[in-house]
């Protein structure tokens, strides 16, 4: 089972498993201000679950691709959307401040 490094914590999920689902189910703090109330639930839509990753996870897909090339966010960036990205071994991630996520200072 790959393990999920984030915040201080490292859990483990299942292979294949969404990694917005997994982080929300272990008490991670995903979104910030307003965005905790104002997102999209997970359609990939809104871009507020923008993350950086390291380790083993899916290619990105059209949605993440084209919400991640709009404003605010940078598609040269190393960023993805939780909400649409499987994991696929172990992974850390890390989450920025913004509203969207976008900005450069770690947050957790």
């Amino acid at each position: 089972m790959p393990t999920v490094t984030v915040q201080g914590k490292t859990f483990e999920c299942e292979t294949g498993a969404n990694l917005r689902r997994v982080l929300l189910a272990n008490g991670v703090d995903l979104y910030n201000g307003q965005a905790r109330v104002i997102n999209c639930r997970g359609i990939g839509s809104c871009g507020t679950c923008t993350v950086e990753i390291e380790g083993e996870v899916s290619p990105a897909n059209w949605k993440d691709r084209g919400r991640r090339s709009l404003p605010p966010h940078d598609p040269k960036r190393n960023l993805r959307l939780a909400c649409q990205t499987q994991v696929l071994g172990d992974v850390s991630v890390i989450k920025y401040d913004g509203f969207w996520g976008q900005g450069t200072v770690r947050v957790g």
